[in-house]
């Protein structure tokens, strides 16, 4: 009898193999990823809004004004922002009259650009800065009236577990809102922004920021993300209702609008 044929042998036990997800066009481990992503952001914080500014040529500016028309705040609305670290959203939010706002990031770097441009604009009391994961969200549940995520839920591992914790912590009524690099709707304009995604934006990231590869990682996570009417269908799965989106820039960023009824 061999050693394996001997009954009271412990034998070895199988180990199932690691789930997976992307990385930009890498496969990696889901546990994985969320260092990799991590590791990206904080290595950026402090370049990430003057590399914004110069990737989009300013027009993340108008995409994320948009954003907040949609939104339409008003005095007394709460808002959760996920992913948000350095402020923008936030920012505009209160400017155009919103209430209190809670900024959820899982970067401390970028958390603390974020309070640091609070503090220079005088908002010191009206933001709450949160370091918290989008799939697992530190916030109670229906405690907001709009979530708005602006260019975050790419980076996430599972967006659909990211899209339950909307529908979890906003209030019946509430607004969810996501402005997010999409698929462009333009036959030539498609062409020349994928030779600008990758040829342009790592060569911008490597000499402004001092990583080619996290720009390299950006130009892949938006061609993983899915289309615009995919994201529709899984907003309608996580439970959200009344879901539609609007296209910006011939679709290269386009916001999905639902309501948690």
């Amino acid at each position: 009898m061999s050693r394996t044929d001997n009954p009271n042998t412990p034998q070895p036990t199988a180990t199932p193999a690691e789930e997976t997800t992307h990385f930009g066009f890498r496969t990696v481990g889901v546990t994985e990823k969320p260092s990799l992503v991590r590791d990206v952001f904080d290595s950026v914080a402090t370049r990430y809004d003057l590399m914004n500014d110069l990737m989009s040529g300013g027009i993340h500016r108008f995409w994320k004004a948009a954003m907040i028309d949609w939104l339409n705040p008003r005095p007394g609305m709460t808002l959760l922002d996920v992913g948000g670290g350095t402020g923008d959203i936030a920012f505009r939010f209160r400017e155009r009259g919103g209430g209190p706002v809670i900024v959820c990031d899982v970067n401390a770097p970028m958390l603390a650009q974020g309070r640091d441009r609070a503090i220079d604009r005088g908002f010191v009391r009206e933001i709450a800065w949160v370091c918290g994961d989008a799939e697992r969200l530190p916030i109670a549940d229906g405690a907001v009236d709009a979530y708005a995520t602006a260019f975050c839920l790419r980076n996430v591992t599972h967006v659909d577990r990211a899209l339950r914790e909307a529908h979890r912590v906003l209030k019946p009524g509430g607004r969810f809102l996501c402005l997010e690099f999409s698929r462009v709707a333009m036959p030539v304009l498609d062409r020349l922004y994928d030779a600008y995604s990758f040829n342009v934006l790592p060569l911008l990231g490597r000499f402004v920021a001092g990583n080619a590869e996290a720009y390299r990682y950006l130009a892949e996570s938006i061609r993983r993300f899915p289309s615009q009417e995919r994201f529709t269908g899984m907003i309608s799965d996580a439970g959200l209702d009344l879901v539609k989106y609007r296209n910006l820039s011939g679709g290269i960023v386009a916001m999905h609008s639902a309501w948690r009824t």
